[in-house]
């Protein structure tokens, strides 16, 4: 797996990392921090979290065009400076008036940021490969760099969380769910009889002694600022992130160039004639229509399944579905994944041996650990976001190694081939979130009543499956699609057409939104339904068009 790569692939890799944790880390708990502080309602936030989104995704275009004529590395290290800016804006605390520009404000730098830098990383990483001897190891490559964004991911909800905690216990408060809503419905006057009846069980619960109004203003306030500081974790991994990138820079520096800059350095590039370079541009195109709604469906995880994990998942586990939600235990499992691969990949039995030493000790680590944990578990909304990049990290070498296998047997897949077979596998992971929401309450329906009764809150082993289900999904599509790009990119477009990837992904985004607008009056398993159609229709167009992407493909 690791065996023949680049030694910039990791240098690049460990880079992105740490961005993608600051990055992860913010989101967690961005849609949740809308709604604590400004009181927003699901449309409203819905709107500025898709839109958000969609600008991220849409900058990396903008910086494709720049880095085609200024060069890669230069709006890779700019992108990293603006990004710092823009978390640090976040990062502070201000009311919820002055709050509103200077976030707006933040996020527009952290988009920008991401766009100098997103895609142009990836484009460093692509010509690495460009080599006859290195080319064959591209999906592979792509592959480990992108389980090492989902490494920075996995760690990011646990942040967010132990942030959150932290400033609240000292606050002498602790998280739930409930309030931050019916706080708002309460300071503007919207409260029902049944929320404020919940509304005040919960504040003694909380052991507060004030008035209501000063107790709604002192949580939304403490609350906010727990936000704040977990926001502020992302300028501590952009540094380590430029740290990376600077002292392990010599390691990849040869693949930091442009079509301009490889004519003036006499390397060697593909030549496409006019008709070839339209026929990639046009398939590239083709795909990008179908990701749209991958994304859309999949970036639901930030917004309608954030919202379904803090209104109608139980707060608390036991038993062994406590494992999964302390990230020390995944940690061991981890281990003891890449433990397992390296016994039966390992050829000198001393290598062997050490792997089964490994596996054994991360087995026992996660037992003991275990045994410590209280015998039931407050979670929140945010950890399960955990879930997916856990699921990339531990199923990668499974992945390369089934396509590995099928390779070698001369019947791997396509690379548009496994992104048709992950829309499909995106549709049945949304089958399975809609089968588990059968029976439930509208959202209008539950603000109203300030809440589910605790016996009627759905297991955490629903989202959990359905995030499981779309790891498959995304293992298939996301870095075979990057590498599909950066191999059939004519080379004078390298980095237009890894940012129209992404500007493709912006429009997803953006269209997450749409999902979120229906977060209201209708029935649970229908918002679902519409994602799985979505879902079905893009894996139809695109087995529909097989031979001739694949044509290009070869």
């Amino acid at each position: 797996m690791f065996e023949g790569q680049p030694k910039g692939l990791y240098a690049l890799a460990l880079a992105n990392t740490g961005e993608r944790f600051g990055y992860y880390t913010m989101l967690a708990i961005f849609t949740l921090f809308l709604q604590a502080k400004f009181g927003f309602t699901a449309a409203t936030t819905s709107t500025i979290f898709g839109s958000f989104l969609a600008f991220v995704y849409f900058m990396p275009l903008v910086g494709g065009f720049l880095a085609d004529r200024v060069g890669y590395g230069k709006m890779v290290t700019s992108g990293i400076v603006v990004m710092f800016f823009g978390y640090l804006l976040l990062a502070v605390p201000t009311s919820a008036d002055a709050g509103k520009p200077l976030m707006f404000g933040a996020l527009f730098l952290i988009a920008c940021g991401t766009g100098f830098f997103k895609g142009n990383l990836q484009v460093l990483v692509g010509n690495l490969y460009d080599s006859s001897q290195l080319s064959g190891k591209r999906d592979t490559g792509f592959s480990l760099f992108y389980m090492a964004i989902n490494i920075g991911a996995l760690y990011a909800p646990t942040a967010a969380t132990k942030v959150t905690n932290y400033v609240l216990g000292k606050a002498g408060m602790h998280y739930n769910a409930q309030i931050p809503s019916l706080a708002h419905q309460y300071l503007n006057g919207t409260i029902t009889a049944e929320g404020s009846e919940a509304l005040s069980t919960l504040q003694a619960v909380q052991g507060f002694a004030g008035d209501t109004a000063t107790f709604c203003t002192s949580y939304i306030e403490k609350l906010s600022e727990a936000y704040n500081y977990g926001f502020g974790v992302a300028c501590i991994s952009l540094i380590l992130s430029m740290i990376i990138y600077v002292v392990f820079r010599p390691s990849f520096k040869h693949a930091d160039y442009n079509s301009k800059q490889a004519k003036a350095a006499n390397i060697t590039e593909t030549q496409l004639s006019k008709e070839e370079t339209r026929e990639r541009i046009t398939a590239l195109l083709l795909v990008f229509a179908v990701v749209i709604f991958f994304w859309m469906a999949f970036h639901q995880n930030g917004l309608t399944m954030t919202f379904f994990a803090r209104d109608y998942t139980a707060s608390s586990v036991s038993g062994l579905d406590r494992i999964g939600f302390d990230v020390v235990n995944l940690t061991f499992l981890l281990i003891a994944v890449y433990g397992a691969f390296s016994i039966f990949q390992s050829k000198a039995a001393r290598s062997k041996g050490i792997s089964a030493v490994v596996v054994l000790a991360s087995i026992g680590f996660l037992l003991w650990n275990y045994s410590r944990m209280s015998p039931e578990m407050e979670i929140l909304p945010q950890i399960f976001q955990q879930f997916n990049p856990f699921f990339v990290v531990a199923l990668t070498p499974v992945s390369l190694a089934v396509f590995g296998y099928l390779a070698k047997k001369k019947k791997e897949p396509s690379a548009p081939r496994k992104i048709g077979i992950g829309m499909v596998i995106a549709a049945i992971g949304f089958l399975v979130l809609a089968a588990g929401s059968v029976g439930l309450p509208t959202p209008d329906q539950v603000e109203a009543t300030g809440g589910l009764d605790p016996n009627q809150l759905v297991s955490p082993n629903w989202l959990i499956s359905t995030y499981l289900v779309l790891t498959f999904a995304e293992l298939l599509l996301s870095p075979m699609g990057i590498s599909f790009v950066s191999k059939v990119a004519p080379p004078k477009y390298k980095g237009a057409m890894m940012g129209c990837w992404f500007a493709a992904t912006a429009i997803g985004n953006y269209l997450v939104a749409v999902i979120g607008y229906l977060w209201g009056g209708m029935q649970l398993w229908m918002v679902w339904s519409v994602l799985i159609v979505c879902c079905l229709l893009s894996a139809l167009f695109i087995f529909s068009i097989m031979k001739r992407l694949e044509k290009v493909a070869n």
